[in-house]
């Protein structure tokens, strides 16, 4: 019998936004996938999934380093596959959770391509609520309506493209924008959209953090010093001024 591969988004953080079927698919598993950084003592999306179910599968902790370094990523990501493969090999339901949704900046997509291209293994990807979505709804504004263009992109390195696609979609999505907030924010200022801004850090977390208008003065920063810092923030920004 053939093993399963598993990709189950469990949502930005509040376990009562995994889907039923993610739900389902994370009981009947065999082993249970966690990726974690090397920083972590456990993986955020294990926290969540430990919260709503009482796991008495294998947990398989993986570790990929928060590295931009693609030699060293590629060293992780194949020992991780190594070990998923053993384990289907032996026919196991093998379930990977991420946070988010699993086609959105997650490690799951980088090991899945290498699970497709070493077997002929079943692969079953589950959708979940991604932190945008959730923030969102949070915040009670629409993400897009009628024929508004809504737009995704992370904020970790050329930032010049970025006034580019503020002035031509009616909303924008920063993800990752933790590094460079500083920068972000200038040139959010410069266009007249620091008011029409939203702030977000680890949303439906116990510690998340929701913040409209972005601030700028040093003062102004001090409430940010902690959260802004943290990888899991984004800014949604709405050039129809809904904030």
């Amino acid at each position: 019998m053939k093993g399963v591969f598993y990709g189950v988004g469990v949502g930005p953080g509040d376990p009562e936004l995994i889907t039923l079927k993610g739900y389902r698919v994370l009981r009947e598993a065999d082993v249970i996938c966690s990726p974690k950084s090397r920083a972590e003592k456990e993986g955020i999306a294990l926290s969540i999934v430990r919260s709503l179910l009482d796991i008495k599968q294998k947990v398989l902790e993986l570790t990929f380093p928060m590295t931009n370094d693609k030699v060293e990523l590629e060293l992780y990501w194949d020992k991780a596959v190594r070990q998923i493969l053993s384990l289907l090999k032996e026919g196991k339901k093998v379930a990977f959770i991420t946070l988010g949704d699993p086609s959105l900046y997650s490690t799951y997509t980088y090991v899945l391509k290498k699970i497709k291209q070493a077997g002929s293994y079943p692969v079953e990807t589950i959708p979940g609520v991604a932190s945008f979505c959730a923030c969102a709804a949070a915040a009670n504004i629409p993400l897009a309506e009628g024929d508004e263009k809504l737009a995704i992109i992370p904020a970790v390195k050329d930032l010049d493209p970025l006034r580019l696609v503020l002035q031509n979609f009616e909303n924008v999505v920063l993800m990752k924008i933790a590094r460079n907030y500083p920068a972000v924010v200038k040139i959010l200022a410069e266009l007249g959209l620091k008011d029409q801004a939203i702030y977000a850090s680890r949303c439906g977390m116990p510690d998340g953090f929701l913040k409209a208008g972005l601030p700028t003065l040093p003062e102004e920063m001090e409430e940010l010093e902690e959260v802004q810092k943290d990888y899991l923030s984004l800014i949604i920004v709405k050039r129809s001024n809904y904030v």
